[in-house]
């Protein structure tokens, strides 16, 4: 699959400065529209608005070959998860999910505990929905617990709801398989390259990211080419 795919790191025709510069805009002018705490729906989508674009120019810094940049942003954006979703919707997974994602890209190892930490605490093992349990099973991947993250990673990997290559990869990333998670993370990537559309109109394939960086913390080294991947 890799060999089909863009040469690693050209990342095609994109302009990064200028995604870098939209996202750097729509992050300052969500701040200064933040609503108060009287206002606390409105806050907390704002500030998971702000969220999205701290981690969107993550992304643009990391596609340029800036990581340590890339970093501050990604951290920017955990903390604007975190504070959002004291006020959240119920089963707004999804906030600490991004946390995690953004300190784990940032190479923020406490930072991702203190994120897993916070996960679980709230309950994402016990969640109902696809995504609580994701959230659940990058935690105890971040803190090392494999054997109870292939657990959940199993029950996920099988629902309907959620992307079957996904559940796999996390699943053999658990289990330490070379084999199985080489299959599952080239079908990540494929799947990535097959989108027209991409979270903050971005085109970088941050889910394959995220399960590279935990898979070669454990000795799974998987290397992938594509024009959505960062400069290695």
């Amino acid at each position: 699959m890799p060999e089909t795919l863009a040469e690693h790191g050209r990342g095609g025709d994109e302009d990064w400065a200028a995604h870098l510069e939209r996202e750097r805009r729509r992050y300052e002018d969500g701040e200064a529209r933040l609503p108060d705490a009287a206002d606390a729906d409105a806050r907390q989508r704002q500030l998971t608005r702000l969220g999205n674009a701290a981690g969107g120019a993550g992304l643009t810094l990391l596609m340029q070959g800036r990581p340590g940049e890339a970093g501050e942003w990604f951290r920017r954006a955990a903390s604007r998860y975190r504070e959002s979703f004291a006020d959240a919707p119920p089963e707004s997974w999804g906030r600490p999910l991004g946390a995690m994602k953004a300190l784990v890209l940032a190479g923020d190892r406490p930072g991702a505990e203190g994120a897993a930490r916070w996960a679980l605490a709230g309950g994402a093992a016990d969640a109902p929905s696809a995504v609580g349990r994701y959230a659940a099973v990058v935690a105890l991947l971040v803190l090392g617990d494999d054997e109870l993250a292939r657990l959940h990673a199993d029950a996920i990997r099988i629902r309907d709801d959620f992307p079957h290559d996904v559940g796999d990869a996390l699943a053999y990333i658990a289990a330490r398989d070379i084999v199985g998670y080489a299959a599952a993370i080239r079908s990540v990537l494929a799947s990535f390259e097959a989108r027209d559309e991409y979270l903050e109109d971005l085109p970088v394939a941050d889910t394959a990211l995220v399960l590279q960086a935990l898979a070669r913390e454990r000795g799974l080294d998987v290397p992938l080419s594509s024009r959505l991947l960062p400069p290695a």
